[in-house]
Protein backbone atom coordinates (compact mmCIF):
# COMPACT_ATOMS: atom_id res chain seq x y z
CA UNK A 1 0.00 0.00 0.00
CA UNK A 2 1.46 3.27 -1.12
CA UNK A 3 0.60 5.96 2.27
CA UNK A 4 -0.15 9.80 0.82
CA UNK A 5 0.29 12.85 2.76
CA UNK A 6 -2.88 15.18 2.70
CA UNK A 7 -1.37 16.47 -0.71
CA UNK A 8 -2.07 13.02 -2.17
CA UNK A 9 1.98 12.44 -2.43
CA UNK A 10 4.11 9.93 -0.79
CA UNK A 11 4.98 10.80 2.79
CA UNK A 12 8.59 12.62 3.14
CA UNK A 13 9.43 10.84 6.50
CA UNK A 14 12.91 11.64 8.28
CA UNK A 15 14.46 9.19 10.70
CA UNK A 16 16.56 10.57 13.53
CA UNK A 17 18.63 7.60 14.61
CA UNK A 18 18.19 5.20 11.09
CA UNK A 19 21.63 3.53 11.96
CA UNK A 20 20.32 2.09 15.01
CA UNK A 21 18.62 -1.59 15.63
CA UNK A 22 15.35 0.33 16.31
CA UNK A 23 15.48 3.58 13.59
CA UNK A 24 16.23 0.92 10.58
CA UNK A 25 13.64 -1.10 11.33
CA UNK A 26 11.06 1.75 11.14
CA UNK A 27 12.81 3.26 8.08
CA UNK A 28 12.63 -0.54 6.29
CA UNK A 29 8.97 -0.68 6.66
CA UNK A 30 8.37 2.74 5.77
CA UNK A 31 10.45 2.39 2.44
CA UNK A 32 8.71 -1.02 2.06
CA UNK A 33 5.41 1.06 1.65
CA UNK A 34 6.75 4.10 -0.75
CA UNK A 35 7.22 6.51 1.54
CA UNK A 36 10.48 8.94 0.82
CA UNK A 37 12.55 8.47 3.69
CA UNK A 38 15.44 10.55 4.98
CA UNK A 39 17.70 8.98 6.90
CA UNK A 40 20.17 10.69 9.58
CA UNK A 41 23.17 9.59 12.08
CA UNK A 42 26.17 10.00 13.31
CA UNK A 43 28.11 6.85 11.82
CA UNK A 44 28.59 6.94 7.84
CA UNK A 45 29.21 3.48 7.44
CA UNK A 46 26.48 2.13 9.71
CA UNK A 47 24.22 4.53 7.86
CA UNK A 48 25.00 3.46 4.14
CA UNK A 49 24.42 -0.23 5.25
CA UNK A 50 21.02 0.25 6.03
CA UNK A 51 19.08 -1.86 3.09
CA UNK A 52 16.45 0.82 1.70
CA UNK A 53 16.31 3.88 -1.09
CA UNK A 54 16.95 6.94 1.06
CA UNK A 55 18.62 10.36 1.36
CA UNK A 56 21.11 9.98 3.94
CA UNK A 57 22.55 12.63 6.40
CA UNK A 58 25.37 11.87 8.58
CA UNK A 59 25.33 14.40 11.23
CA UNK A 60 25.43 14.68 15.16
CA UNK A 61 21.89 15.98 16.18
CA UNK A 62 23.68 17.51 19.10
CA UNK A 63 24.72 20.13 17.40
CA UNK A 64 21.31 22.66 17.17
CA UNK A 65 22.69 23.59 13.86
CA UNK A 66 22.97 19.60 12.29
CA UNK A 67 19.56 19.42 13.65
CA UNK A 68 18.26 21.89 11.26
CA UNK A 69 20.54 21.00 8.55
CA UNK A 70 18.90 17.51 8.76
CA UNK A 71 15.28 18.89 8.66
CA UNK A 72 15.91 21.25 5.78
CA UNK A 73 17.49 18.40 3.97
CA UNK A 74 14.31 15.95 4.64
CA UNK A 75 12.31 18.99 3.43
CA UNK A 76 13.93 19.47 -0.07
CA UNK A 77 14.22 15.37 -0.50
CA UNK A 78 10.51 14.88 0.36
CA UNK A 79 9.17 18.26 -0.97
CA UNK A 80 7.93 18.81 2.60
CA UNK A 81 7.74 16.60 5.22
CA UNK A 82 5.27 14.55 7.04
CA UNK A 83 6.55 12.23 9.33
CA UNK A 84 9.58 12.59 12.02
CA UNK A 85 10.72 9.25 13.97
CA UNK A 86 13.45 10.51 16.88
CA UNK A 87 15.04 6.77 17.68
CA UNK A 88 18.20 8.69 18.89
CA UNK A 89 19.22 7.45 22.40
CA UNK A 90 21.82 6.74 24.77
CA UNK A 91 22.13 4.48 27.98
CA UNK A 92 24.20 4.71 31.15
CA UNK A 93 24.16 2.21 34.08
CA UNK A 94 25.09 2.64 38.21
CA UNK A 95 23.84 3.96 41.20
CA UNK A 96 23.91 8.12 40.75
CA UNK A 97 26.58 7.92 43.50
CA UNK A 98 29.11 6.73 40.83
CA UNK A 99 27.76 8.66 37.99
CA UNK A 100 30.37 11.13 36.17
CA UNK A 101 29.32 14.64 35.40
CA UNK A 102 30.09 13.97 32.07
CA UNK A 103 27.31 10.91 31.60
CA UNK A 104 24.98 12.75 33.39
CA UNK A 105 25.10 15.46 30.64
CA UNK A 106 25.47 13.36 27.82
CA UNK A 107 22.49 11.15 28.91
CA UNK A 108 19.93 14.49 28.76
CA UNK A 109 22.18 16.29 25.70
CA UNK A 110 21.04 12.97 23.16
CA UNK A 111 17.99 11.60 25.04
CA UNK A 112 16.43 15.23 26.14
CA UNK A 113 17.93 18.08 24.10
CA UNK A 114 17.68 16.68 21.00
CA UNK A 115 14.44 15.44 20.72
CA UNK A 116 13.47 19.21 21.81
CA UNK A 117 15.65 20.99 19.33
CA UNK A 118 14.55 18.38 16.69
CA UNK A 119 10.51 19.14 17.68
CA UNK A 120 11.43 22.94 17.70
CA UNK A 121 13.12 22.50 13.52
CA UNK A 122 10.60 20.63 12.55
CA UNK A 123 7.12 21.35 13.71
CA UNK A 124 7.15 25.04 11.26
CA UNK A 125 8.02 22.58 8.28
CA UNK A 126 5.29 19.93 8.85
CA UNK A 127 2.42 19.47 6.57
CA UNK A 128 -1.13 19.87 8.46
CA UNK A 129 -1.94 15.60 8.99
CA UNK A 130 1.86 14.93 10.03
CA UNK A 131 2.83 13.05 12.86
CA UNK A 132 6.07 13.32 15.43
CA UNK A 133 7.58 10.44 17.28
CA UNK A 134 9.45 10.28 20.34
CA UNK A 135 10.34 7.14 21.76
CA UNK A 136 10.50 7.69 25.57
CA UNK A 137 10.48 3.84 26.45
CA UNK A 138 8.74 1.86 29.51
CA UNK A 139 11.46 3.48 31.94
CA UNK A 140 9.94 6.75 31.45
CA UNK A 141 6.71 5.19 33.35
CA UNK A 142 8.93 3.86 36.19
CA UNK A 143 12.02 4.75 36.78
CA UNK A 144 14.83 1.78 38.47
CA UNK A 145 17.73 2.41 40.56
CA UNK A 146 20.67 1.87 38.39
CA UNK A 147 19.16 3.95 35.67
CA UNK A 148 17.95 6.78 37.58
CA UNK A 149 19.61 9.56 35.52
CA UNK A 150 18.91 7.44 32.45
CA UNK A 151 15.35 7.02 33.32
CA UNK A 152 14.95 10.93 33.97
CA UNK A 153 16.12 11.83 30.86
CA UNK A 154 13.60 9.65 29.13
CA UNK A 155 10.77 10.92 31.37
CA UNK A 156 11.82 14.16 30.34
CA UNK A 157 10.99 13.11 26.98
CA UNK A 158 7.45 11.96 28.17
CA UNK A 159 6.63 15.01 29.88
CA UNK A 160 7.45 17.50 27.11
CA UNK A 161 5.59 15.06 24.57
CA UNK A 162 2.52 15.88 26.58
CA UNK A 163 2.80 19.82 26.18
CA UNK A 164 4.36 19.77 23.01
CA UNK A 165 1.21 17.74 21.90
CA UNK A 166 -1.12 20.42 22.69
CA UNK A 167 0.98 23.09 21.08
CA UNK A 168 1.22 21.17 17.87
CA UNK A 169 -2.77 20.92 17.21
CA UNK A 170 -2.38 24.12 15.99
CA UNK A 171 -0.51 23.20 13.17
CA UNK A 172 -2.13 19.64 12.94
CA UNK A 173 0.64 17.52 13.61
CA UNK A 174 -0.24 14.75 16.06
CA UNK A 175 2.61 14.18 18.45
CA UNK A 176 3.19 10.43 19.73
CA UNK A 177 4.94 9.42 22.76
CA UNK A 178 5.90 5.48 22.45
CA UNK A 179 6.91 3.29 25.80
CA UNK A 180 8.19 -0.14 24.57
CA UNK A 181 9.79 -2.19 26.95
CA UNK A 182 13.30 -3.24 26.30
CA UNK A 183 14.01 -3.96 23.27
CA UNK A 184 17.52 -5.98 21.63
CA UNK A 185 18.90 -3.31 19.31
CA UNK A 186 22.02 -3.35 21.42
CA UNK A 187 21.94 0.01 23.12
CA UNK A 188 23.04 -1.76 26.12
CA UNK A 189 25.81 -3.18 24.99
CA UNK A 190 27.39 -0.09 24.23
CA UNK A 191 26.43 2.40 27.52
CA UNK A 192 28.23 5.59 27.90
CA UNK A 193 29.17 4.51 31.40
CA UNK A 194 28.51 1.29 33.63
CA UNK A 195 27.36 -2.27 33.01
CA UNK A 196 24.17 -3.46 31.97
CA UNK A 197 22.45 -5.53 34.67
CA UNK A 198 21.62 -8.88 33.90
CA UNK A 199 17.95 -8.26 32.03
CA UNK A 200 14.79 -10.57 30.25
CA UNK A 201 15.42 -10.96 26.80
CA UNK A 202 13.64 -8.08 25.44
CA UNK A 203 11.51 -7.50 22.34
CA UNK A 204 12.58 -7.52 18.61
CA UNK A 205 13.25 -3.89 17.27
CA UNK A 206 10.82 -5.38 14.45
CA UNK A 207 7.85 -6.24 16.89
CA UNK A 208 8.62 -2.53 18.29
CA UNK A 209 8.87 -1.23 14.79
CA UNK A 210 5.20 -2.74 13.88
CA UNK A 211 3.56 -1.10 16.79
CA UNK A 212 4.89 2.15 16.30
CA UNK A 213 4.56 2.38 12.43
CA UNK A 214 0.91 1.31 12.73
CA UNK A 215 0.38 3.84 15.57
CA UNK A 216 1.49 6.79 13.14
CA UNK A 217 -1.01 5.55 10.52
CA UNK A 218 -3.48 5.23 13.17
CA UNK A 219 -5.01 7.90 14.91
CA UNK A 220 -3.80 7.15 18.84
CA UNK A 221 -1.68 9.62 20.44
CA UNK A 222 0.07 7.42 22.72
CA UNK A 223 1.49 4.39 22.72
CA UNK A 224 1.98 3.19 26.27
CA UNK A 225 4.28 0.13 27.25
CA UNK A 226 1.41 -2.32 27.20
CA UNK A 227 0.49 -1.39 23.93
CA UNK A 228 3.64 -3.79 22.89
CA UNK A 229 2.12 -6.72 23.93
Amino acid sequence: MLNVSNSGQPRSVLVAGGSGGLGSAIARRFAARGDVLTLVARDADRLAAVPVEAHRVTADLRDPASVSAAVAAAVEHGDGLDVVVNAVGVVAFGPVADLSVDAMEELFLTNTFVPIMLAKAALPAMRPGGVLVNISGVIAEQNLPGMAAYGASKAAVRSFDEALAREARRAKVRVLDARPPHTETGLADRPVEGQAPKMPTGLTPDQVADVIVAGIDGDVADLPSEAFG
